[in-house]
């Protein structure tokens, strides 16, 4: 089931494939994706992938008077991830999820992340629900004749840039298209975003030898708001010869931390 352009997940080629109770499989095309900030490849989007099928899961299991919110989202990629979808890159990664244990006022699932059929990763998302909102927003109208954007920037609608400390920023501009239902920004996108910021943060200076992402792990506090000052930032914590940790946040237009995450990389 692909989704229309003028959604989060049709804006990213998210295609639905299965969605039960007991087994949610979904794909993405992650190959040739480009961090608007170092120009090196990245695997960024497949925690938009992660975010909606390991969400899927939970939000089935959901009463009719309720609604999932994530909280926790954590991914884990193989060593040779990168490389083994640089080889395909036309081939979409496919995700497939199912539910961690009972579901109490939270629920946990799981998802592996298969390109090929070779395992390159896998996630887990952690949600809790909520009495289901009596409204939800519309996506715009799509314009007919409309192309969608193929950057990985133009995608996200962020604007890459440097703080006075060094850190890696992505300006977050307004886009109604990367809204969830609840008039956020997506999960999903804030969750790649996060990646690329935190990536940008442990290769600065490394064009010739990059270290991989290898883990990402990401605790939503409260809703991101755009506006004129919403953003993302990246500052290293480590990094040695062949291995590094960055920390990175998500800042909402009143200035807040919104979003908070952690990353592992290896070369």
């Amino acid at each position: 089931m692909p989704y229309p352009p003028n959604t989060p997940l049709g804006r990213f080629g998210v295609d639905t494939v299965t969605a039960d109770p007991h087994r949610c499989v979904g794909t993405i095309p992650a190959g040739g994706m480009v961090n608007p900030l170092t120009g090196t490849p990245t695997l960024a989007v497949l925690a938009m992938l992660v975010d909606h099928v390991a969400g899927l899961v939970n939000h089935i299991r959901r009463a009719p008077s309720e609604w999932t919110v994530t909280s926790e989202l954590a991914l884990e990629l193989t060593p040779d991830a990168m490389r083994h979808i640089a080889e395909a890159p036309d081939e979409p990664v496919f995700a497939t999820g199912r539910p961690f244990g009972p579901r109490t006022d939270t629920a946990l699932s799981r998802c592996e992340l298969t390109h090929r059929d070779i395992l390159v990763g896998t996630a887990t998302v952690r949600s809790f629900y909520i009495d289901a909102p009596d409204e939800h927003i519309a996506y715009p109208a799509a314009p007919p004749d409309a192309t969608p954007p193929t950057d990985l920037a133009d995608m996200m609608a962020v604007r890459a840039g440097t703080a006075d400390d060094g850190s890696q920023l992505l300006h977050q501009h307004p886009d109604p298209v990367l809204n969830n239902t609840l008039g956020i920004v997506h999960g999903g996108v804030s969750a790649a975003a996060l990646e690329l910021v935190a990536a940008a943060a442990v290769n600065a200076g490394r064009a010739d030898e990059p270290l991989d992402t290898a883990s990402l792990r990401i605790n939503f506090l409260r809703r991101l708001h755009t506006g004129p000052d919403s953003h993302y930032r990246g500052t290293a914590v480590r990094i040695g010869r062949r291995s590094a940790l960055s920390k990175a946040e998500a800042i909402d237009t009143d200035g807040r931390a919104a979003i908070l995450a952690r990353l592992t990389a290896y070369c």
